[in-house]
């Protein structure tokens, strides 16, 4: 009979097996009831205490580069310095870990950010009305919010100091009431506790606004980077930033600064979005095309517990760059105008001593409004602009003007090229009339005797316009100006630009058309470029564009186009199409481009002869009356036969513009001859490589 396989199972593993699970079991009920009932207060306390807010991290500004790509401004890295609570660990005293973080910065004879609007010396004073909306804004909601004053006086959406005051709440106070919020010991100087108040202050603000994180330091060198490691300074966090980097030491009046959102700006909509602390740009290119090289700010979500440790941080949108801005500048003819005209200004100053003497010029390409070249000087340095700005203020040359756009001059001579044009369109005169010059124009037909003198006392005798032109015959323009009357030449004047804006985005002065006084008629002398008209260099410079381009006006502009910051892609381009056509015959273009470039082989062949290609030009001597030297004008455009560029250049008290006629050739020169001519005409929208 088989042997029988049927086992008995040993009940005593089971046991043991059961047990253990009811052992576990129980420890895990025993953990569930000392958390809910037990520790349950606790923990929700904590789950309820929880913060979580959100930062706003601005953007990388976009890239500035010429129209060959050359970057004028970059962004350089740097490093920021915050304070950071979540880094201190439970029991350490964040009041004292703050001073001394202060006290570091006062031995390195640092500034940090504080905008506490309070004074920071005792007896304490508000400083709340000179602060911007934005801070006046964030101050009233940290007295709401975070101090719990409520006090209907204090609601206002825009406090002032007397406000303040007035609802019995005095600086003085505030500060004591401030010390007992934050825990300030009693000890503690006024000058230390203040400054700790602060800091208490910005951090506060963050938790209570969008506003970007809070930086002590901006831009802190590798020293103080390494004493604050070694000293192991508690809450104290360098993170990466970025900063601008100037590329070039030319071009300022162009590109212009960045700097805080002004209260003005921030009652723009296109600001609309943008934090209240944040970076803008304030000046030239940078103002103008912030739209561009703001880029898209990100925000970041960042929770905290109720011991101010982060427990957690995630990207709800990513920051993305600025874009590419491509200025239709060209880096090296800009570097070349500025030399010159800073050479031009020192051999004048070296002569007479005057300080307050400045220059300017303008590069305009024909037929499209490009600017390839706006100089002003004297000029500035953007890299130390803040550092010297006291002593660029003081400077009796006044560098911190764009002359090239904001400085106004009469146009003298220069304009008789434009008063020819008027003169045989409106069948004022012929190609063929000649008119005499006894040196004296007389009014006809005025018994007071009034008249106008010819530069030339003897007179020129018999003039045809394009002789007239050449020779620069006040009289014959000024019986031009007298048959037109003032009218149709103002009708000329406006039609090609001038009296008015130029169009260019940094902005730009209009000037002054000539006006009539009462009983009187100036129209011959504003016919040669006198009277009361003013212009800007960068007019003068378009208006002859627009004549040799046969009469299209465009308006001057510095955009070329606009690229994703990667340079994928195109995303703006700058004008091109003509404001506005102005009728001239191919007979009454040729008249005046001929007499002026007769003027380039007559009486200023000595200065021209050296120029590499034919051109026209025409000389002014605008009268600032009294004893003030007169102001130097020239205008010319070149090639002859084919005009790519037109140029105009004023040095103030430079006597007459012939004395320019060789600085004007040597910025033909340097574009003709650097091989830029043919870069500058590269095609519309061509991608960076």
């Amino acid at each position: 009979m088989p042997e029988n396989d049927n086992r008995q199972t040993n009940p005593r593993r089971l046991y043991i097996l059961g047990g253990f699970l009811l052992a576990v079991l129980a420890i895990y009920i025993g953990v569930l009831f000392d958390i809910q009932y037990n520790q349950g207060e606790e923990y929700l306390e904590k789950s309820v205490r929880t913060i979580t807010r959100t930062e706003t991290i601005e953007a990388s500004r976009g890239v500035i580069t010429d129209r060959n790509g050359r970057e004028l401004v970059s962004n350089r890295q740097t490093y920021d310095l915050t304070f950071d609570t979540s880094m201190l660990s439970k029991g350490d005293d964040k009041n004292q870990a703050i001073l001394r973080l202060i006290q570091l910065f006062r031995e390195q004879g640092l500034t940090w950010e504080d905008h506490l609007p309070v004074s920071r010396t005792a007896p304490y004073t508000y400083t709340v009305d000179e602060v911007s909306a934005t801070y006046r804004g964030w101050f009233n909601s940290f007295l709401q919010k975070k101090m719990e004053l409520v006090s209907a006086d204090l609601k206002s959406s825009d406090l002032t100091a007397d406000m303040l005051n007035t609802a019995g709440l005095s600086a003085n106070l505030l500060v004591k009431l401030m010390r007992e919020k934050f825990d300030i010991p009693s000890g503690w100087s006024d000058a230390d506790a203040r400054d700790v108040l602060g800091v208490l202050y910005e951090l506060s603000i963050r938790e209570l606004t969008s506003a970007s994180a809070y930086v002590m330091l901006a831009d802190v060198d590798t020293a103080l980077i390494a004493l604050l490691n070694d000293g192991k300074y508690l809450g104290a966090k360098v993170v990466a930033a970025t900063a601008r980097q100037y590329e070039t030491t030319y071009a300022a009046h162009i590109l212009g600064i960045v700097g805080d959102l002004s209260p003005e700006d921030k009652e723009n909509p296109d600001y609309a979005d943008y934090p209240g602390d944040a970076t803008v740009g304030q000046s030239g290119v940078e103002r103008a095309f912030e739209k561009y090289l703001h880029g898209v700010n990100g925000v970041r979500i960042v929770s905290t517990n109720s011991d101010g440790k982060i427990t957690g941080e995630y990207y709800k949108a990513e920051p993305q760059p600025g874009s590419t801005v491509e200025l239709t500048i060209d880096l090296n003819l800009q570097q070349f105008t500025e030399d010159a005209l800073a050479a031009a200004v020192a051999r004048m100053n070296a002569e007479d001593g005057d300080l307050t003497r400045g220059a300017a010029a303008a590069v305009v390409r024909v037929g499209t409004g490009e600017v390839l070249s706006l100089a002003s000087y004297p000029t500035y340095d953007l890299a130390t602009y803040r550092r010297d700005f006291n002593t660029l203020l003081a400077d009796p040359g006044t560098p911190m003007v764009n002359r090239a756009t904001q400085g106004l001059y009469p146009p003298g001579s220069t304009l008789k090229p434009l008063t020819a044009v008027a003169a045989l369109e409106t069948g004022t005169t012929t190609l063929t009339e000649k008119i005499r010059d006894t040196g004296r124009w007389y009014y006809p037909n005025d018994t007071s005797g009034s008249y106008a003198n010819c530069w030339y006392r003897p007179g020129h005798g018999l003039q045809n316009l394009t002789e007239a032109i050449t020779n620069s015959c006040n009289y014959f323009f000024a019986e031009m100006g007298y048959r037109m009357g003032m009218d149709t030449l103002k009708e000329y004047l406006s039609a090609f630009g001038l009296g008015q804006s130029t169009g260019i985005e940094i902005g730009d002065k209009a000037g002054t058309l000539p006006e009539n006084a009462a009983g009187q008629n100036q129209a011959p002398w504003a016919a040669f470029g006198q009277a009361n008209q003013l212009y800007t260099p960068l007019q003068l410079a378009n208006y002859i564009a627009t004549l040799v381009s046969g009469g299209q006006h465009c308006s001057a502009h510095l955009l070329k186009a606009v690229k994703s910051y990667d340079n994928s892609e195109v995303l703006a381009v700058g004008a091109g199409e003509p404001e506005n056509v102005i009728a001239i015959s191919d007979s009454t273009l040729q008249a005046v481009k001929t007499g002026m470039k007769n003027l380039t082989t007559g009486s200023l062949a000595s200065s021209f002869q050296n120029c590499v290609v034919d051109a026209g030009a025409k000389t002014g001597t605008a009268q600032l009356g009294g004893n003030k030297a007169n102001n130097g004008v020239f205008v010319c455009f070149a090639p002859y036969d084919e005009p790519e560029i037109a140029v105009a250049v004023v040095l103030e008290h430079g006597g007459s513009g012939s004395a320019l006629a060789s600085t004007a050739v040597e910025i033909l020169n340097a574009y003709f001859t650097s091989g830029e001519a043919g870069a500058m005409i590269l095609g519309e929208n061509e991608l960076l490589p």
